[in-house]
Formats: structure tokens, C-alpha cells, sequence
């Protein structure tokens, strides 16, 4: 941790959004896809859709073509303007603030409601794992883990609370 806060003192999303349902989508976005591409996507995608309901009225075949430049993103977009939904009427437009809640989203697991709950509303209840945190983590001997509740456990015994959201950003920066 010494080392990574060297090397990342102010580390940090690097994910552009305005707003915490921006912030949920972009997260949505990126998995499997980089950082980089998926703010080329949503510089484009929040100023066509400003508002949520913009993406509750979106055509589905419109928002898919929006989003085709990140990988799977027929499903990716299937999820968002689902979540967005779901957002609207179960939720009245604000980001909840449990995972179990932000899980509730189509196509949101434990990762992403884990780094949208800590950018959105400094939550932390975990260590998100990502392929970055996970080759690292092995890579460093933290664990010989390979499944991600696995490895963030162990991260979770070798780093107090108060460090668990940076050590996920560290490290995907590092990654």
C-alpha cells in the first residue's frame, strides 16, 4: 500500500460523468472495455441523454448503436436502458445507497455496485475486483485466489477498511 501511494497519492475514477446515474451507466460500460474508450462513448452519450428519462424514452436499436464501440454492447445496452427504468420508477431517479440495492440493477454485480456506491457516496463495504485488482493481487502474492469474492476477502483481512476504496482504484491505475 506504501508503494501504491507513492506512486498514486490522489488516485482516482478516471471515468467522466456528471452525475451518479452517469457515474452508474459509465461503470455499466466499462467492463471488459478500457477506461479511455468508454469516455469517448459517454462524452457523446450524456449529452444526448442528458436526463434520465431520456434513456427510459431511448429506442432500444438507437441506444445500441450509441454504445456499439464498447465490447458486448447489445447487452451492456439491453442493461442500461433496463436499469434506467428500474431507476426510475422503483427508485424515483436517486442512486441507492446498499449493493444489495444497486445489484438489484440488470446486469450490475458486485464490482460495479462497489466502485459506483464509493465514487457516488464515499460507501465502502467491500474491495471491488476487477481483472486489473485480480492479476495484481496474485501477481503481488497478496492471494493465490482466482475467483474475485475470494480475493477480495483476503484483501479485505490484509488491508484495514479505511484503505479499501483507494487499494481498488491503486491498483486499477497501476493495472
Amino acid at each position: 500500500m506504501r508503494e501504491l501511494k507513492k506512486l498514486f497519492p490522489a488516485s482516482q475514477t478516471i471515468l467522466e460523468f456528471g452525475n451518479h446515474v452517469e457515474l452508474l451507466f459509465a461503470v455499466m460500460l466499462s467492463a471488459q472495455t478500457t477506461d479511455k474508450q468508454v469516455n469517448v462513448v459517454t462524452r457523446k452519450l450524456f449529452k444526448k441523454y442528458p436526463k434520465l428519462t431520456d434513456y427510459v424514452e431511448a429506442k432500444d436499436n438507437d441506444f445500441t448503436t450509441d454504445v456499439s464501440s464498447v465490447n458486448y454492447y447489445r447487452t451492456k445496452a439491453k442493461h442500461i436502458l433496463a436499469t434506467a427504468r428500474k431507476l426510475h420508477l422503483d427508485f424515483k431517479g436517486k442512486l441507492p445507497k446498499t449493493v444489495e440495492e444497486v445489484m438489484s440493477f440488470p446486469g450490475v454485480g458486485r464490482k460495479t455496485a462497489l466502485v459506483v456506491l464509493g465514487n457516488a457516496h464515499n460507501i465502502v463495504e467491500g474491495i471491488a475486483v476487477d481483472t486489473h485488482v485480480q492479476r495484481l493481487s496474485q501477481a503481488l502474492k497478496l492471494t493465490t485466489e482466482i475467483a474475485p469474492e475470494k480475493i477480495e476477502k483476503k484483501l479485505k483481512e490484509l488491508f484495514p477498511k479505511s484503505e479499501w476504496f483507494q487499494l481498488t482504484n491503486r491498483l486499477i491505475e497501476y493495472g
